[in-house]
C-alpha cells in the first residue's frame, strides 16, 4: 500500500514539475534545472515526468530527456520485474 501511495505521489509531482517548469519558460522566469527534473524521474516520477512531458510540450526536443526518460522508464519497469521475480 505504501509503495503504490508513494508511486502516485511521486508521478504526480514529476507531473507538475513539469508544468511549473514550461510556465516558467513561457514567463522567461528562472527555471527548475534539469538535474532536479531527472532527479524526480529517477526517484520513481519517470511515468508523470513522461506525462508531463507529451501534455504540456515540455523537454520534447532535448535528448537527455525525451530519450532518458523512457530509459529510466524502461529500468525501473525491469527492475521491478526482477525483484518480483527474485523476491
Amino acid at each position: 500500500m505504501i509503495p503504490l501511495a508513494y508511486l502516485l505521489i511521486i508521478n504526480a509531482a514529476g507531473l507538475l514539475i513539469m508544468r511549473a517548469d514550461k510556465r516558467k519558460a513561457i514567463a522567461h522566469q528562472y527555471r527548475i534545472p534539469e538535474v532536479t527534473l531527472l532527479l524526480i524521474a529517477v526517484c520513481g516520477g519517470s511515468i508523470g515526468c513522461y506525462w508531463g512531458m507529451k501534455i504540456y510540450r515540455h523537454k520534447t526536443k532535448k535528448p537527455l530527456f525525451f530519450i532518458g526518460i523512457p530509459v529510466i522508464i524502461s529500468l525501473q519497469i525491469l527492475i521491478s520485474i526482477l525483484f518480483i521475480c527474485f523476491l
